[in-house]
């Protein structure tokens, strides 16, 4: 069973499952046993708060022939090198994401329509597709990332399981997540809502509240999707975090009711960025909401209904101003944030609309970690000033 625990409370004969809060850009291996009291103070060092056990792998350090028995099967936890390099720039990645982008969007078509008419998909097409997202990520997180923020309104239940797997992607890589564990995870954000197929249309694009009756139905999405995954081979921990992305830790979401340490990791970190791609969607019949204000909700729903550590963690990831978002500078100046900073309150933008004359101008990148002119004076959505950002982003950003 996974427990979280603070760091204080870490002890030999442990077994760290995941390191879910850290500071600074040092991080350590995934997992790994607890050998020594050594280890406790390296972690320390290392800026580790938070992490989880699994207590089930729980082993007596001072018994020689336990101590070997686990050595065969789980490594020793060792500090590795962990700060993010972008291999490539931004503008080499961008073409290839921008494909990739699309590729998936027709591939979650293909396994919508799968699931409609109940007849089975190979497996290893949306595996491979996962994996490229997360060498995509590999070789430049903010290409995707910015992908992620050009929306076509007809388009939201292709479009919001790709973004959900491009964010998990970047998110597990932040939390220094072992290659496989982060395409894993990748994977269930890329198949989480295949079961709202079989929620009727009228209930699926209602625009505003749903009754109680309507409610009940459009939950029955999350048990449709893993009905439909256990006729296939996707592994169990995937079905079981795919299955958990409405569940809340107090208990009262759904489909299970499961509480606490009763949710996995993947599956609170799925809940997060479901519920942050949601918030922050362009749909028919509104407007997405600013990245800030999405996590102001999140953190309003911690920690008491979301893991309130991951939830900090994942607006860390992002940064104040999430790379692909809008921002007004203080000379009346829309830009299209497209890197982050070592200060997440400068990060290099691309100007490229005039609030002042109403008008585009030539784009135009700054660094305003360096450009001591301007500041951020806040957050922005396109609709607030009736522009067209998919096209701006198509001529300027991809091909610029």
């Amino acid at each position: 069973m996974l427990k979280k625990i603070t760091i204080d409370q870490l002890e030999p004969g442990m077994f760290v499952h995941q390191i879910v809060e850290q500071k600074g850009t040092l991080s350590v291996k995934s997992q790994g046993r607890v050998t020594s009291i050594a280890i406790v103070d390296t972690l320390k060092k290392r800026g580790v708060k938070a992490l989880t056990i699994d207590t089930e792998k729980a082993f007596n350090p001072n018994n020689e022939s336990d101590a070997e028995c686990t050595a065969l099967q789980d490594p020793p936890l060792e500090a590795v090198d962990n700060k993010r390099i972008k291999r490539v720039a931004l503008g080499a990645e961008l073409s290839r994401a921008a494909k990739l982008h699309e590729q998936g969007k027709a591939i979650q078509q293909l396994l919508l329509q799968s699931v409609q008419k109940e007849t089975p998909f190979d497996a290893s097409i949306p595996k491979a597709f996962s994996n490229k997202l997360v060498e995509s990520v590999d070789r430049n997180p903010d290409a995707l990332l910015c992908l992620t923020k050009i929306r076509e309104k007809d388009d939201y239940l292709l479009e919001h399981s790709l973004n959900v797997a491009i964010l998990l992607a970047n998110f597990g890589q932040f939390l220094g997540m072992s290659d496989e564990e982060v395409q894993d995870l990748s994977y269930a954000g890329f198949l989480h809502d295949l079961g709202k197929i079989k929620i009727p249309d009228e209930i699926l694009h209602k625009p505003g509240r749903l009754t109680d009756s309507e409610m009940d139905i459009m939950k029955e999405h999350v048990q449709h999707g893993v009905d439909y995954l256990k006729g296939t081979d996707i592994s169990a921990p995937l079905i079981q975090a795919i299955g958990e992305h409405h569940e809340r830790l107090d208990g009262l979401g759904y489909p299970k009711g499961k509480k606490d340490a009763e949710i996995s990791l993947a599956g609170r970190m799925l809940a997060i960025a479901d519920m942050y791609d949601a918030l922050t969607a362009n749909r028919v019949y509104k407007a997405g909401m600013s990245s800030q204000k999405a996590f102001s909700i999140l953190m309003n729903e911690a920690p008491t209904r979301l893991d309130i550590s991951l939830v900090q963690q994942f607006i860390k990831c992002l940064g104040v101003y999430p790379v692909g978002s809008l921002v007004l500078l203080s000379n009346e100046r829309l830009a299209m944030v497209i890197e982050q900073n070592d200060s997440p309150l400068t990060p290099v933008v691309k100007v490229f609309y005039s609030v002042r004359n109403s008008h585009y101008l030539t784009p135009k990148d700054i660094d305003l970690s360096s450009d001591k002119t301007v500041k951020v004076s806040k957050a922005a959505i396109p609709s607030d000033y009736n522009i067209d950002i998919n096209a701006f982003f198509e001529r300027s950003v991809v091909l610029g």
